[in-house]
């Protein structure tokens, strides 16, 4: 069985901290198991005028000596007195300064990594307490131990939150169908993604819609179908501050400019009725609210359907109507 890339990077990281002297690829191809499979596996010509086995080790050892230099090791190349060129990584060069946390600081970090506890940055942050613990870091959840009857959690259901956080940090555009509050059908949107936050209970990728030439914000749960991305060069610059709740609370209607009058139906719409200024008992079963209006305020009063009813403004009641119709449609 080939022994996996992870294996191999870090069996070249301890050879190269763990030496003395610089070493020659020689030298480490005979160390190190998974060149020497690598040889063994290979077949046909080379055009380098090389062997098959030493094509393969080559094109190997390059990529694997990159990989270490983007993960942080410090790699030195030092021409031999024969003329021959080694390899090292100095463990002074690749040293962190010593970590010093009082206890109020370690309980930020012990309550940032319980927050991730359901998504793919679970074990990240599990792993980087246990070796801060190890290396010294005081017990920061005694401190709040029987304190405390709530804990924070930032719930990450969505399939779509991997794939989009790993292409918002590594730069790449991604490609998706994404299905609007008012639409019955998905259509496919091509972004460039620059952040993602949870708001009031739902995750949001801001970012820069390259069919539509616009920054644009999308909802996490509708999305449907896999996240794919593409190895593409972005095409607008990505701001170096992303108010990603901001522009949310924007395209949600939490920027008033208005108000608005609405029925609600009696025991329903608890977050409407959370942001209500103004609350009227109608009777019959029904409640009148005044609510901050603004843009996109049409499409979370679809969400409710027939448990709310516009009263006004008369082209609120006219947007809520004919998305209604777009989804009765089909």
């Amino acid at each position: 069985m080939a022994i996996a890339k992870a294996e191999r990077l870090m069996s070249l990281a301890l050879c190269l901290l763990g030496t003395r002297r610089p070493l020659t690829k020689g030298e480490l191809r005979g160390s190190i198991e998974a060149y020497i499979e690598a040889g063994s596996a290979s077949s046909g010509a080379s055009d380098s005028g090389e062997s098959p086995k030493d094509d393969a080790f080559n094109r190997m050892f390059e990529r694997d000596k990159e990989d270490l230099r983007e993960l942080g090791l410090i790699i030195e190349t030092v021409e031999g007195v024969d003329g021959e060129t080694g390899y090292l990584a100095r463990r002074d060069s690749n040293r962190l300064p010593p970590i010093t946390l009082d206890i109020e600081e370690a309980a930020a970090l012990g309550l940032a990594a319980k927050v991730w506890q359901q998504a793919r940055l679970a074990g990240a942050a599990s792993g980087a307490l246990q070796k801060l613990r190890a290396a010294g870091m005081p017990l920061a959840e005694d401190l709040y131990e029987g304190q405390s009857a709530l804990e924070t959690r930032i719930p990450v259901h969505e399939a779509a939150f991997e794939p989009l956080m790993l292409a918002a940090r590594d730069r790449r555009v991604v490609v998706f169908d994404y299905r609007k509050a008012n639409a019955a059908r998905p259509e496919q949107r091509k972004v460039e993604p620059w952040a993602l936050e949870c708001w009031r209970g739902h995750w949001y990728l801001v970012g820069w819609d390259r069919d539509r030439g616009a920054e644009r914000v999308f909802r996490l749960s509708r999305i449907t179908g896999k996240v794919r991305s593409r190895a593409l060069p972005y095409t607008a610059p990505v701001p170096d501050h992303v108010t990603v709740r901001t522009t949310v609370e924007s395209w949600a209607g939490e920027t008033a400019t208005g108000t608005a009058r609405i029925k609600v139906r009696a025991g329903h719409g608890y977050p409407l009725r959370a942001r209500a200024v103004a609350t009227h008992d109608l009777g019959d079963g029904w409640d009148e609210l005044e609510i901050p209006y603004g843009h996109g305020l049409d499409a979370w009063l679809v969400e409710f359907g027939a448990d709310v009813l516009v009263l006004e403004p008369a082209e609120l009641r006219a947007d809520v109507i004919d998305r209604l119709r777009a989804v009765a449609k089909g």
